[in-house]
């Protein structure tokens, strides 16, 4: 055999050999691969995905948990909005479902000498009239009786056989009492001499006695307030409370029968 058949055998050799590798290396390319194939290398490449991550809801699973989550937030602030709307109305003057402003309450808690603070002041308009406030210093309603136990009085007498009670409206009845929101006032008005007489008036009276709620206070619980010198006293008039100075003069004006 001479150099030059070697040669060309050798070259066919080669050309056969790069053609096998080729394509070897074809049946594994995507492009070559069977459907078959195809479908199993995209299997695999799934599952492998789903392994390393956590499953992802489907359509209807999202639809549910997103609705219960929706559901639950609205809930939240419905409940929310609820509390704030009736703690305004509360303090808005709603009786509704507050101890403070609740008549219902106060007519079953009567007032006590600790829940209110009593004070006595002089109308500049009517010289002869005293206003009794009586607030509510507490975080509940609470009851008044209608109107305070007043009484008039010398404060240098031992015994009080000078003592001058008012005359009252007549004709009482209604609530079981005179309900007093936290916070509030009630007003009581006394007119010492409405008459106005300057002569026959009662000598010695210097003192004004005042029991804020006299069907459930003790007489220990009587607040004393100087009237001071010059004070005319003659059939005196107390009126009942009202929930402003107005109504408790209107009140007053019809005093006629005693207390």
């Amino acid at each position: 055999m001479n150099v030059k058949s070697v040669l060309t055998s050798s070259a066919v050799l080669l050309v056969s050999a790069l053609g096998l590798t080729a394509c070897q290396s074809g049946s594994t390319s995507a492009s070559d691969a069977t459907p078959s194939q195809q479908a199993s290398a995209a299997s695999v490449a799934s599952g492998d995905k789903e392994s390393a991550s956590a499953p992802a809801a489907s359509p209807s699973d999202r639809s549910t948990s997103g609705g219960s989550s929706s559901g639950g937030s609205a809930g939240s602030k419905g409940s929310t909005g609820s509390g704030n709307s009736g703690g305004t109305g509360g303090s808005g003057g709603s009786t509704s479902g507050s101890h403070a402003t609740s008549d219902s309450y106060a007519f079953a808690h009567p007032c006590t000498a600790g829940q209110v603070r009593v004070t006595v002041t002089r109308r500049d308009s009517a010289p002869t009239q005293r206003v009794i406030e009586v607030r509510n210093t507490g975080a509940s309603s609470c009851g008044l009786s209608y109107f305070p136990l007043v009484s008039l009085d010398d404060s240098h007498a031992a015994d009080g056989g000078k003592a001058v009670k008012p005359l009252i409206p007549s004709g009482l009845g209604g609530a079981p009492a005179f309900p007093v929101y936290a916070g509030h006032t009630a007003y009581a008005v006394l007119d010492l001499d409405p008459s106005g007489a300057t002569s026959g008036t009662v000598d010695g009276i210097d003192e004004l006695n005042v029991l804020a709620n006299g069907d459930h206070m003790p007489n220990a619980d009587t607040v004393n307030f100087r009237l001071g010198s010059g004070s005319l006293v003659l059939k005196p008039k107390l009126g009942l409370y009202g929930a402003t100075v107005a109504e408790a003069v209107a009140s007053m004006r019809t005093a006629d029968t005693s207390s």
